[in-house]
């Protein structure tokens, strides 16, 4: 065996003689990043001669890493330093025998060592950036190696989901670090992340900027502005400057007094370096301008719950919308911080906790935070307690300001204008999943054209969303807080005005709809609207039908609502108004449900006519559904009480609805009883609308119950 030192990269002929492969020989002479490149891109088309193929391609290499296409052309291009997991796994892809494998690592590590390596030392260097930068004296000037700045806060340990969002970051980001044009369009320079507060923008900001640190060797700088925060003190531009003059390490004595030159000074020092500017929790577009960075190689990523429209607009910005968790993400969020087996063991249990979570995800960490912390009890007993807390938010209070959910709230309320304040609390009176401009105005009692722009306000901060144009929701949590504040701030009676103008909006609006509908019903007779309702026009069976589609969610939680809240007429005559349309539409349970609520209103204060009504349509949906004998009950209910108010319209419409049902049944004897009493009932009130279709017994000729009780 001979004493003599060989590279690791030497390999032995056939013969025994020693014989250095090029890649070998290169990696132990390699000293700087683009001659590590050339060895990488010799590996490719070597690997590409051995097996008979074109090379790979970035796309290729891609799917095999699981790394972005823009990552792996750097990597070749010489422009960034893979780390050294990833430069491992990427040489072994590409052939690297284990003998290479050690030449190039060394190398590898080598060339790290050498970028690091500073030039002079750091005060030395602060002075000559800033006479450099700003058109001091050069001449004579040694190159200047600038500090790199390492400010991002950790990541969050066991991230899950955002699969949608870090695509749309990658994509949007990619051209970012290439001189010029890419494909003829200038690389986006701004991305924005918006969403509502608890949502995790800051989580998914963070964990995105350590996936891309490496395209970014020069540095990534941080900040968190504090635009809603808990003690109100927002970090002003000039602080935010400064502190980033001074993570560059430029003396004090050389930091400008004035925001433009300070802003001048930073933006010179990042020309044409490579770094990554994360600006956290923005309040608005005027603390984030003056931070932004010219240098198309420099990438600045905003998160903050407005929406920031002025940076979009003028700035180029890309938006993302951080929305909240879909069930599955919620499932692995849960399962990553309670472990998979516990979830399986009590699947319902966990789909409730998502659920009263409203799928947001600070909601999620802070019961996910009390489980991990009492991993005997059953995730049921979590769910209960959810489930039975007489304030929902009253179970998200993870023992600090940032991990409060109603003080995470607060901070974007109190951010709005007093109209807006009001309009957000005053949807905390009503029923949900979501509203119109017209209905909006009724229940605020504003003109309607104020309506648009207070909306608009609320869907910029993220405590409204707009699913659909001209619709406005929000998520359970935030609907209890805005009537927890409602509660707090509107007085009792201010409270039950809106109730009532958002009830008697929709009443009088969907009455005159259902009479489109079908114009042979008989009116109900109607409250008069409370002062600052303005019911929506509709003219015609279209318009009719198509409001009915939009609005029927709403008018279902409508009359849950006027029960809850003691409006029980209402309830009832709301129910009514959903017969023919739900009808149409089969919705069957959801007619049940609604006039199960208009019976148990109207019995609670004792209105008579609604409880017939309500017993009636109630019998009608209980044929459908097939439980004939709770029909039956339900319609001689009906006319025991028509017949005590000596309505005989509705004894008559009664009867026949209910010979209706029998008649489908083939009890065509007793549906003919039915339809003569209703026809004789018809006659002695008059009613010329009523004319009874003729019972059958042919098998082959049965009117159907539906046709009939419309009629």
């Amino acid at each position: 065996m001979s004493d003599q030192w060989e590279p690791s990269g030497v390999r032995q002929t056939s013969h025994g003689s020693p014989a250095v492969s090029e890649v070998a020989r290169a990696g132990v002479e390699a000293q700087t990043l683009p001659e590590l490149a050339g060895l990488l891109r010799q590996l490719r088309r070597r690997e590409a001669r051995q097996q008979g193929e074109t090379q790979l391609t970035y796309r290729q290499l891609a799917a095999r890493t699981g790394w972005s296409r823009g990552i792996i052309g750097e990597y070749f291009a010489g422009n960034i330093l893979p780390p050294p997991e990833r430069f491992d796994a990427l040489i072994r892809l590409l052939g690297a025998t284990p003998a290479e494998q050690g030449v190039l690592a060394t190398a590898r590590d080598r060339i790290e060592e050498r970028r690091r390596r500073p030039t002079r030392d750091h005060a030395t260097t602060g002075r000559a950036v800033v006479r450099a930068r700003a058109g001091g004296p050069r001449t004579g000037t040694p190159s200047i190696r600038l500090p790199v700045p390492r400010q991002l806060p950790p990541a969050l340990p066991g991230f899950v989901g955002r699969a949608a969002q870090l695509a749309q970051l990658d994509s949007e980001s990619a051209g970012i670090g290439v001189a010029g044009e890419v494909d003829g369009v200038a690389p986006v320079a701004v991305l924005t992340l918006s969403g509502t507060a608890g949502v995790g923008k800051t989580t998914l900001a963070v964990h995105w900027a350590h996936r891309i640190a490496d395209r970014f060797p020069d540095g990534q700088l941080y900040v968190d502005l504090r635009g809603f925060d808990s003690t109100g003190t927002v970090v002003t531009a000039v602080e935010a400057v400064r502190g980033f003059l001074e993570a560059l390490e430029v003396p004090p004595e050389r930091i400008p007094t004035h925001l433009p030159a300070q802003v001048g000074l930073y933006r010179s020092l990042l020309a044409s370096r490579r770094v990554l500017v994360l600006l956290d929790n923005a309040r608005d577009v005027e603390q984030v301008r003056p931070l932004l960075v010219g240098s198309p190689s420099c990438l600045v990523l905003v998160t903050s719950r407005n929406r920031l429209v002025g940076l979009i607009a003028t700035e180029g910005a890309r938006p993302i919308n951080v929305d909240l968790l879909s069930t599955a993400e919620a499932w692995q969020l849960l399962a990553r911080r309670l472990g998979a087996d516990r979830l399986a063991a009590e699947p319902q249990a966990v789909d409730e906790i998502i659920e009263r979570c409203a799928h947001l995800p600070l909601a999620l960490a802070v019961l996910a935070a009390r489980g991990a912390a009492n991993p005997a009890f059953p995730l049921t007993a979590l769910a209960a307690e959810l489930r039975a807390a007489p304030r929902p938010l009253d179970s998200f209070d993870g023992g600090d300001a940032g991990s409060d959910v109603q003080a995470v709230f607060s901070w974007s309320y109190q951010s709005l204008t007093p109209a807006a304040a009001r309009l957000f609390r005053l949807l905390g009176c009503h029923p949900g999943p979501d509203i119109g401009f017209a209905a909006a105005a009724s229940l605020a009692g504003l003109p309607r054209a104020q309506v648009p722009r207070l909306l608009a306000e609320l869907a910029l901060a993220h405590l409204v969303t707009e699913p659909a144009a001209g619709r406005f929701g929000a998520h359970d949590l935030l609907r209890a807080y805005a009537a927890e504040q409602a509660e707090r701030l509107e007085p009792a009676e201010a409270r039950r005005a809106a109730i009532r103008r958002g009830l008697d909006h929709y009443l009088h609006t969907a009455h005159a709809a259902a009479l489109l509908l079908q114009p042979g019903r008989d009116p109900v007779i109607l409250p008069a609207a409370a002062p600052g309702v303005l019911p929506e026009e509709i003219t015609d069976h279209g318009q009719a039908l198509a409001w009915f589609t939009v609005e029927y969610p709403v008018l279902l939680a409508a009359v849950a609502h006027a029960r809850r809240t003691g409006f029980d007429g209402r309830a009832w005559q709301l129910a009514w108004t959903l017969v023919d349309f739900l009808q149409r539409r089969g919705r069957w349970p959801d007619l049940a449900v609604a006039q199960r609520a208009a019976l148990a209103g109207a019995q609670r204060v004792g209105d008579r006519l609604g409880q017939a009504n309500a017993h009636r349509d109630l019998a009608r949906v209980l044929s459908r559904l097939g439980r004939v004998n709770e029909a039956a009950r339900n319609y001689r209910q009906a006319l025991m009480i028509f017949e005590a108010l000596g309505d005989h319209t509705g004894q008559a419409r009664t009867h026949r609805a209910f010979g209706a049902m029998l008649d489908g049944l083939g009890r065509h004897a007793e549906a003919l009883e039915q339809s003569e009493r209703a026809l004789a009932l018809y006659r002695a009130a008059g009613h010329r609308a009523g004319r009874p279709a003729p019972a059958t017994r042919s098998a082959g000729h049965t009117p159907s119950s539906a046709s009939t009780s419309r009629r």
